[in-house]
């Protein structure tokens, strides 16, 4: 019997240096987009698959993150006085259970899986989803869901998998297939950013992961890998000889909002998808193109 999937590691201690001047005093998962910042979204996202416990893996000047999910007496206080009864709502609709987030801090840059690693107590003996914030996600059904039913189906390892073009794979984790099933895709090894010529395919990993505690003894080893860090997909490969393991083929689409351009297409992306904006931004629109 699988063990439910309750809990979410978010790695969010990046400095955000694409984002300059603007990520100089604000974490970049406090960036917008329209209403809400990016953290917003990977936590809903996250709720909607039943996750209820929350690992913000931070560094230095990321408190704001944090205070995100408090609760602010005052503003509340000044909305409820104001008859702001719609925001008041929404901020009550956005709240997390008390004791449902917690923090550890990464205290030195090295790479993805040494951040996954300081969750490790957190993590304990239980399956736990990773979400990067910098990936946001629009899709129907949450990802982090899909990924979560792909679990229960599969009883191991399921991470969010997408094609792009062959000379880009080399930015990616990339998938060594065994079975392609359609939607869900066997997996017999994975390379974390390997030469165009030497890929075993071009179906990559993206920010969403359901894995089993059993990555972190092999994140411990603090083995360095592609860029001197230690990597995740490093680790998550050792568990393929023992643990089932599957790409998911999620239904939906991805912003990389680490990316300028992948930020600003999300802006709009998002903007019409609303529907007390999308009149007014189609409107503007063809005053730009």
């Amino acid at each position: 019997m699988t063990k439910p999937l309750k809990k979410a590691v978010l790695p969010v201690a990046g400095l955000g240096t694409r984002f300059l001047p603007a990520t100089k005093a604000l974490a970049k998962e406090m960036l917008p987009v329209v209403d809400k910042p990016l953290i917003q979204y990977a936590v809903d996202e996250a709720r909607a698959a039943g996750i209820e416990q929350f690992c913000f893996v931070t560094g230095r000047g990321k408190t704001a993150i944090v205070e995100h999910f408090d609760v602010a007496y005052e503003l509340e206080r000044t909305l409820k006085e104001r008859g702001k009864d719609k925001e008041l709502a929404e901020l009550h609709a956005q709240a997390v259970a008390p004791g449902s987030i917690s923090t550890v801090r990464q205290q030195v840059p090295m790479g993805l899986g040494h951040a996954i690693w300081c969750a490790r107590t957190f993590i304990g003996d239980d399956p736990f989803a990773i979400l990067l914030p910098d990936d946001l996600m629009q899709c129907e059904v949450s990802c982090t869901k899909q990924l979560a039913d792909a679990y229960r189906e599969t009883g191991g390892n399921v991470v969010a998998i997408e094609e792009v073009p062959m000379e880009r794979v080399n930015k990616y984790g990339v998938l060594d297939i065994a079975e392609d099933k359609g939607r869900l895709v066997s997996v017999k090894g994975l390379v974390e950013k390997p030469p165009v010529d030497k890929a075993p395919s071009n179906l990559t990993v993206i920010g969403r992961y359901v894995l089993m505690p059993e990555v972190v003894p092999f994140l411990a080893l603090m083995e360095k890998g592609a860029g001197g860090e230690v990597q995740l997909t490093d680790a998550m490969a050792k568990l393929i000889p023992t643990q089932p393991f599957h790409g998911l083929r999620y239904e939906g689409r991805r912003f990389d909002c680490g990316d300028k351009i992948g930020y600003l297409e999300a802006q709009l992306a998002f903007a019409l998808a609303r529907p007390d904006l999308a009149e007014a931004v189609r409107g503007f629109l063809p005053r730009y193109v």
